[in-house]
C-alpha cells in the first residue's frame, strides 16, 4: 500500500522566535519541508498531509503548499488548542499547544492508509524517507508493527546548546522503551545525557535516538484519542503539559498494543532549535546540494 507522509506543522517555534517551519533555508528560499517532501516524492509516497494552525493556514498556503499542488496530493488538517473531547475545557491562561499526539490526532480524518510522520523543521535525509517507505507499503492498514527510524545520538546534536532527545533502548532489532533525556551535550568524544533531576548519563554517540520519524498505520488513532482523555485527565490543568508521541509509542509497547521495528540510519539529522543553527542548517543543504542531491532550485 502507497504510505502516506505526515507533517506537523503547526508548531509556535517559541525559543527560535518564530515560524521557522516556513523559513527560508536552502540557497532558492526553500523551507526544510521542501526537501522533506522532495524526498517523499522520490521514495514513493502518495500523499502528504500538513497539520498546521488556522491562524497561519493562508501564509502557509502561499509560501509551502503552493509549491506541491502539481507533484503530490496534498490535504491539511489544523491543530486548534480549543479541540478537546466533551467534558474536557482549556484551563484559563493555557496558550502552549498540546504535544505532537494531539497534532497527529488533528489529521485523523484525513489518513487510512500506514503513514510516516516527522516534523516540518527537522531535516532527515533521503536515505530515511526511501527506508521508511519501504517498511510501511508492506503493512495492512490495520497492522500494529509500527516503526521508526533511529538516528545516531552524535549526529543530532546541536553547536549552541543542550537538547532533548528521546533514547532507544532496542530488543532484537524492535523498540523495548524511549527514554527522555534532556541538556544533551558532546563533550570531548562522549555525549552526556541527563534526567529531569539532573543526574548525568553517559552515552556512547552511536546510541540511537528518536528524531519524531515514526512509522504507523491507522490503528494508531484510536489509540491517542483514548489516551488524549486520559491525559488531559491527569494533566490537563496544567499550562504546559504535553502529550507527546514518545510516551504514547511506551504506553503502548509496554500493554501489547503495538511493536515498532527501529530502522536504523546513517544520516547526519539536523533542524533548528536555536536562532544560531540556521546558518550551519544553511551550510548542511548548500554541501548536499553541491555535491548533487539536491537541485537548486528544488522545484524545477
Amino acid at each position: 500500500m502507497t504510505p502516506t507522509l505526515l507533517v506537523l506543522a503547526a508548531g509556535v517555534g517559541s525559543r527560535y522566535g518564530g515560524l521557522k517551519q516556513i523559513d527560508p533555508f536552502g540557497p532558492s528560499g526553500e523551507a526544510i519541508m521542501d526537501y522533506s517532501v522532495f524526498d517523499a516524492v522520490r521514495a514513493g509516497f502518495g500523499k502528504v498531509v500538513f497539520v498546521i494552525r488556522h491562524d497561519f493556514e493562508q501564509q502557509f498556503r502561499e509560501k509551502i503548499g503552493r509549491r506541491f499542488d502539481a507533484r503530490i496530493p496534498v490535504q491539511y488538517a489544523f491543530q486548534e488548542l480549543a479541540n478537546v473531547p466533551a467534558g474536557f475545557t482549556v484551563p484559563g491562561g493555557r496558550t502552549k499547544p498540546w504535544g505532537t499526539g494531539h497534532a497527529i490526532l488533528a489529521a485523523r480524518a484525513a489518513i487510512a492508509e500506514p503513514f510516516a510522520m516527522i516534523n516540518a523543521d527537522d531535516f532527515y535525509g533521503r536515505e530515511a524517507f526511501t527506508t521508511i517507505a519501504g517498511y510501511l507499503s508492506t503493512l495492512d492498514p490495520d497492522s500494529t508493527d509500527w516503526c521508526m527510524v533511529g538516528y545516531k545520538i552524535g549526529n543530532t546534536l546541536s553547536e549552541h546548546g543542550g537538547v532533548a532527545r528521546a533514547i532507544c533502548d532496542l530488543r532484537d532489532g524492535w523498540l523495548n522503551h524511549i527514554v527522555e533525556r534532556f541538556e544533551i551535550q558532546r563533550q570531548g568524544a562522549s555525549v552526556n545525557t541527563f534526567d529531569k533531576a539532573g543526574t548525568c548519563f553517559p552515552v556512547t554517540p552511536d546510541a540511537l535516538c528518536s528524531m519524531n520519524y515514526f512509522g504507523f498505520t491507522p490503528r494508531l488513532f484510536a489509540v491517542l484519542e483514548t489516551g488524549f482523555s486520559a491525559f488531559l485527565k491527569a494533566s490537563g490543568t496544567e499550562l504546559k503539559s504535553e502529550y507527546l508521541i514518545p510516551n504514547i509509542v511506551n504506553a503502548a509497547l509496554a500493554s501489547g498494543a503495538a511493536r515498532m521495528k527501529v530502522l536504523s540510519s546513517n544520516a547526519s539529522w539536523f533542524g533548528v532549535t536555536f536562532p544560531q543553527d540556521k546558518p550551519l542548517v544553511q551550510d548542511s543543504i548548500r554541501t548536499l546540494v553541491a555535491s548533487g542531491a539536491y537541485p537548486s532550485p528544488l522545484w524545477q
